[in-house]
């Protein structure tokens, strides 16, 4: 299995080695640039694309590029929740969430991705708009992941940028496979 593989069921030790891999493919670049190039890299990705190729998964088992991008809205959107949670309250828990059950019982692959790439782009805005409006000690603010323990806003920051890399790569691993 994948050090990329989020399964729900994972331990402690899993999360910790997922969070620092997916910070490393961050690496040194700006997470607000990358966070701010997402919505484009997702329009680039399925562009040209039929409704065939972007239902088609990778592999037997493995998402299509309809699941991604999917994935990816519904991530901005419990991001969102969790910065609003951080900013607003003190150490407030962080629910993680089941994303392969969030895939499959909430219709990932019948949603259509024009859908999803609007709310994502609209999810992402107002996510930056937030950030952008954080001062240096809201940046500091924590809570506490369910899975992972604490975590400040400027490390959320980092991990979804991360976390967007992480899902791009994927992207275009799933189109040279179709």
């Amino acid at each position: 299995m994948s050090v990329f593989t989020n399964p729900a069921s994972r331990s402690i030790e899993q999360a910790h080695a997922y969070t620092a891999a997916v910070l490393g493919l961050l690496g040194p670049n700006d997470p607000i640039s990358v966070l701010g190039s997402t919505p484009d890299g997702l329009r680039r990705a399925v562009e040209d694309l039929t409704e065939r190729q972007l239902s088609r998964p990778e592999a037997p088992g493995k998402w299509s590029i309809r699941h991604v991008v999917w994935h990816l809205a519904d991530a901005d959107l419990v991001w969102g929740y969790r910065l609003r949670m951080v900013l607003a309250q003190d150490r407030p828990m962080l629910m993680g969430f089941d994303q392969d059950r969030w895939a499959e019982r909430l219709r990932y692959d019948q949603a259509p991705v024009e859908m999803a790439l609007e709310e994502f782009r609209v999810l992402r805005r107002s996510n930056l708009r937030l950030i952008a409006a954080a001062s240096p000690d809201d940046l500091r603010r924590v809570g506490v992941h369910a899975e992972r323990g604490e975590e400040s806003v400027a490390h959320m920051i980092r991990l979804y940028a991360g976390h967007d890399l992480l899902h791009l790569r994927q992207l275009t691993r799933i189109r040279q496979a179709i």
